[in-house]
This record gives structure tokens, C-alpha cells and sequence, in this order.
């Protein structure tokens, strides 16, 4: 199987995504990936050549096999990588959209088409949501179909055409069991990271959301105070000459009340 298409996807992931995003996609490349790739393809290779029971009759060891690895458990971890990788190619179309938008009307309409603001940072949001729900899934799928995270390695099977309760070895259990607990743990770990890139980003948001209303707020106080001070100064300069003229009014009268006083 070739993952060149998945190896693309998150190497074209890597240029939109925050500190927290990239430790994400390293984990992913380096530790699920490449170990998928180049060590667990090849642990369950010949699993069902290998799984073998102590009875020969004819279709007991498919019937056997088919209940207790309904999936088999390499391809559910294939399985899973492509679903978890999936939700970020969300993010590239995105992207994708803004510059073709701008090819279109042949204009700047982005200060930069993969600045993690408005409509792109809702895409990823949501991208980090949908990969946390398939990380999760997966996980208690796993739980569910396999009984735990286990792998033994005897089963005792009693399924039809076996004749009786019959023993059946699963091949390199240990190996198999120490893979499978690498998988739970890079999964928890790529759980925990998606938690917390986006409690970093809805925190990131609500800060600059609070600092822009304060900011608002200073600016319209600083308005306020303005028109105060211009309305001020507008009702001092009235009032001088209100002032002025009294002044004049009052020693006019007092000049003609001095001409009507008769001579002595």
C-alpha cells in the first residue's frame, strides 16, 4: 500500500498549523506512520496462515478466526490513520478556496490566505474536533472488537463446524501486543495534543476578543471626553461676552444718572 498521498496531505498541513499542530503532525508521521509502514505491515502479514487450532476439521480455523479478528487489527490502524489524517485537508481546500477567490477577482482580498483568522480558523476548529472523535472511536473500537487491549496468545473456540471446544494459537502474540499498546499510546498522545492546540486557540481568540471590545471601549471614552471639552470651551466663549456687554450696560446707566442730578 502506498501512503506518498498521506505524506503529501501532512506536509501540505504543516505550513497552516500553530507550534502545538506540527508536534501533532510529527507524532503522526514519525511514530504511526513509519511504524505502520515499516515494522507492523509486516508482524500481521500471514496472520491468518499463521492463526492455527487443534482440530482439522474443514472451515473451523476461518470460522474461528472470523470471530475472534472480525477486522484485522493492522488494517483497522490503516484504517484509522487515514480517518484521523482526513478532517486537515479541510484546512488545505480552505486555503485552496481563498486563493482561487482571489485568482477570480484578481484582487487582494486576504492579508495572507493562510492567516488563522475568520472563516480558516473555524475550518480548523473543526478539523481538531473531527480528529479527536475519530481518535477516540477508534480507540474504544478497538476495545470493543478485541475484548481489550490484548492480545492472548491462546482462544478456546467452540463456533460451528468446529466438532468441540477447540484450542487455537494466535501467531507472535507478544509482538503483536506490544504494537498494539504503541497504537493506544500515540493515539492518547495525539488526543491530549488536539486538546490542547485547540484550548489554545479558542483562549487565543477570546483574548483578542477582549482586547479588541476594551480597545473599542478606550476609544469611545476618549470620544466622550472630547466632545465634553469642545462643548466646554464652547460655552466659556459665550459667556464672555455676555459678560462684556453687562459691563457696558451697567456704566452706561450710571453715566446718565449722573447727568440728571441737578447742579449745586
Amino acid at each position: 500500500m502506498s501512503w506518498s498521498f498521506l505524506r503529501d496531505l501532512l506536509s501540505g498541513v504543516n505550513k497552516y498549523s500553530t507550534g502545538i499542530g506540527r508536534i501533532w503532525l510529527s507524532v503522526v508521521f514519525v511514530f504511526r506512520l513509519l511504524v505502520y509502514v515499516v515494522a507492523a505491515e509486516h508482524v500481521w502479514k500471514d496472520e491468518h496462515k499463521e492463526f492455527e487450532c487443534n482440530a482439522r476439521q474443514p472451515g473451523c480455523e476461518n470460522v474461528c478466526f472470523d470471530h475472534f479478528f472480525p477486522i484485522s487489527q493492522v488494517r483497522l490502524w490503516a484504517l484509522q490513520l487515514i480517518m484521523v489524517s482526513t478532517p486537515s485537508l479541510l484546512v488545505v481546500l480552505h486555503v485552496a478556496y481563498r486563493e482561487n477567490r482571489e485568482k477570480r477577482y484578481k484582487k487582494k482580498l486576504y492579508k495572507n490566505t493562510g492567516s488563522m483568522d475568520g472563516g480558516l480558523w473555524c475550518t480548523y476548529v473543526i478539523s481538531l474536533i473531527f480528529k479527536s472523535i475519530f481518535e477516540i472511536g477508534f480507540l474504544v473500537l478497538f476495545y470493543k472488537l478485541y475484548n481489550g487491549f490484548n492480545v492472548p496468545r491462546l482462544v478456546k473456540c467452540d463456533m460451528d463446524p468446529c466438532p468441540n471446544t477447540v484450542d487455537c494459537y494466535i501467531s507472535r502474540p507478544t509482538e503483536k501486543k506490544v504494537f498494539l499498546y504503541f497504537v493506544v499510546v500515540t493515539s492518547v498522545l495525539c488526543i491530549v495534543l488536539n486538546v490542547a492546540e485547540l484550548t489554545y486557540l479558542i483562549f487565543k481568540q477570546f483574548t483578542r476578543c477582549c482586547l479588541k471590545r476594551y480597545t473599542q471601549r478606550v476609544n469611545n471614552n476618549r470620544c466622550d471626553c472630547q466632545k465634553l471639552q469642545y462643548v466646554k470651551h464652547d460655552d466659556t466663549a459665550f459667556a464672555a461676552p455676555v459678560q462684556t456687554v453687562t459691563s457696558d450696560v451697567s456704566s452706561n446707566t450710571s453715566e446718565k444718572s449722573e447727568r440728571m442730578l441737578p447742579a449745586e
